[in-house]
């Protein structure tokens, strides 16, 4: 799965931004990330290296405080440049606090969109990961001239599949790929949902 606590390869800007705040149902939101966030995330960070690891490449090692303050000043370059956008999933009940990062990259062609996510260990398998990437997917699809939403996960990262598969992407194509991480097996699912056309117009 792509970094989304990572700077990005460079993509074409994207027409138009999304909404800087998204209220996913549940008691979580989803917050354009900030140069005062960075404390809490890299926080977040260092507190699941051990999960985040066999998956993501950056969570080899523990990041330093200026480490995150760096990547999160080029993740608000990003948006103002609209090739990326990066939120921070934060709980309504504890303000301040980071449990995930969900990213949508633009690095896939023009028209399309790359989601990117992770989320901390002690809230997983709760539903938040699905109901944030919904939320993240409906922003993307809303943006002028965006037609598709991609995952990219590694076949043997069930958990991110499982997401992709109960918001009803679809499994394209399976590639080799790059083993970056420990867990990772040189394969790579390509998950795509497209924007729905129009219903028909019924004219009496």
């Amino acid at each position: 799965m792509p970094p989304p606590s990572a700077p990005a390869a460079p993509g074409a800007p994207t027409p138009g931004r999304p909404p800087e705040l998204l209220r996913p149902a549940g008691g979580i939101t989803l917050r354009r990330r900030a140069p005062a966030q960075a404390p809490a995330l890299n926080a977040a960070v260092r507190a699941n290296l051990d999960h985040l690891r066999p998956w993501l490449e950056w969570a080899a090692e523990a990041p330093t405080p200026d480490r995150t303050a760096e990547l999160t000043a080029a993740g608000v370059a990003a948006w103002d440049a609209g090739t990326d956008f990066i939120y921070l999933l934060g709980l309504d009940a504890e303000p301040g606090r980071v449990i995930g990062s969900f990213g949508l990259h633009g690095r896939i062609g023009p028209g399309a969109l790359e989601i990117g996510y992770w989320v901390s260990a002690e809230h997983g398998r709760r539903g938040i990961a699905t109901a944030a990437a919904r939320s993240v997917t409906e922003a993307a699809l809303a943006l002028p001239g965006i037609h598709r939403v991609e995952i990219h996960c590694d076949p043997a990262n069930t958990a991110s599949g499982a997401v992709a598969r109960r918001l009803g992407f679809r499994l394209d194509r399976v590639v080799d790929a790059p083993v970056r991480a420990p867990g990772e097996t040189g394969r790579k699912q390509v998950w795509i949902q497209e924007r729905r056309p129009p219903g028909p117009c019924t004219v009496w």
